[in-house]
């Protein structure tokens, strides 16, 4: 599945040259990372939840992924500090643009009313975050095999220096913004 890397060299690198007046090809900005994240507030009531998270963010990514810990303590939440809040994986070079192209073309398109993304989610660097409000989406996920239904956030971080380069290059890749 490297069709989004090579149309990435063929047809979105020139594509930036032009349109930004970009010199050198090291000036074109490029995808460096996508960071998945799954936070989870119920882990004291129910510690199974965690291994649920883990299995459903390891289907979707085939990659294991990493527990996040609480920081501090906060006492509004009963929350203390070492304490299982999440998961995350971080997806590089082949797997992240698999994730990619997996993500744009079958599971956004699952999406009841579906419309495309949200164009005001940039961070003003040219990183882009997203939420799903459930993993079904993915092709992955067998919906009598799931505990509860989870929601996530995607980050793309990009090496963009604004906004208008970062969406430029999320839609020549096929992000479905919407109009």
């Amino acid at each position: 599945m490297e069709i989004l890397r090579e149309q990435y060299e063929k047809e979105v690198v020139p594509a930036l040259m032009k349109k930004f007046g970009y010199k050198s090809i090291m000036e074109v900005p490029k995808l460096e990372k996508i960071v998945l994240n799954i936070g989870l507030g119920d882990t004291k009531e129910d510690p199974k939840s965690l291994e649920g998270a883990i299995k459903d963010i390891s289907a979707i990514t085939g990659q294991k992924p990493v527990i996040t810990k609480s920081k501090k303590s906060i006492a509004a939440f009963k929350l203390r500090a070492g304490v299982n809040v999440g998961v995350k994986v971080t997806l590089r070079k082949g797997k992240m643009y698999d994730f990619a192209f997996k993500l744009f073309n079958v599971a956004l398109p699952r999406v009841r009313d579906f419309r495309g993304v949200s164009n005001d989610s940039f961070d003003g660097r040219g990183n882009y975050s997203m939420g799903i409000k459930e993993q079904l989406i993915f092709p992955e996920i067998e919906y009598d095999k799931i505990d509860k239904v989870r929601g996530m956030d995607i980050i793309f971080v990009t090496t963009a220096k604004t906004d208008e380069e970062a969406k430029e290059l999320l839609t020549l890749l096929g992000m479905p913004f919407k109009k």
